[in-house]
């Protein structure tokens, strides 16, 4: 089990992990071992997250969510497998930590008298200044 809060903890078999090349430098070794790291996790079907959490996660992860609801990450920045595994398990659960937390509602407020005539004298002057720039009648 991974725990990610008190309450939500998910479950080893719930994430799928398959191991790529990397690409970059890495000597004669990057064309022989798979170091990278495409971590896979189903939002959409996962049995121990709550819904508002699934619908936060899914708006957090963005481009790194399929049509299918599958949490796609990729963790290549380390030599070794390991180290990538973790990386991209920590990134997980910042993830979900992170669609756990309840946004603050937004209160609307009224702008002030001051904030509301300092509006107007910028539209006066702004006004004023086309004005001025208007071609002269000399006729008149």
């Amino acid at each position: 089990m991974i725990y990610i809060t008190d309450r939500i903890s998910i479950s080893e078999a719930e994430i799928q992990e398959d191991f790529v090349r990397a690409s970059g430098p890495g000597g004669q070794n990057v064309n022989k071992v798979a170091t990278a790291v495409q971590l896979r996790f189903d939002v959409v079907n996962s049995p121990n997250l709550p819904e508002d959490v699934k619908l936060r996660l899914i708006k957090i992860a963005g481009k790194k969510m399929t049509d299918g609801g599958v949490l796609i990450i990729d963790s290549r920045e380390y030599r070794t497998q390991n180290r990538n595994r973790d990386e991209a398990l920590n990134r997980l659960v910042e993830m979900i930590k992170k669609s756990t937390e309840k946004p603050k509602r937004r209160k609307k407020t009224k702008p002030t008298r001051a904030a509301k005539e300092k509006r107007l004298q910028g539209k006066k002057h702004r006004s004023a200044v086309k004005t001025l720039r208007k071609n002269v009648n000399i006729n008149e």
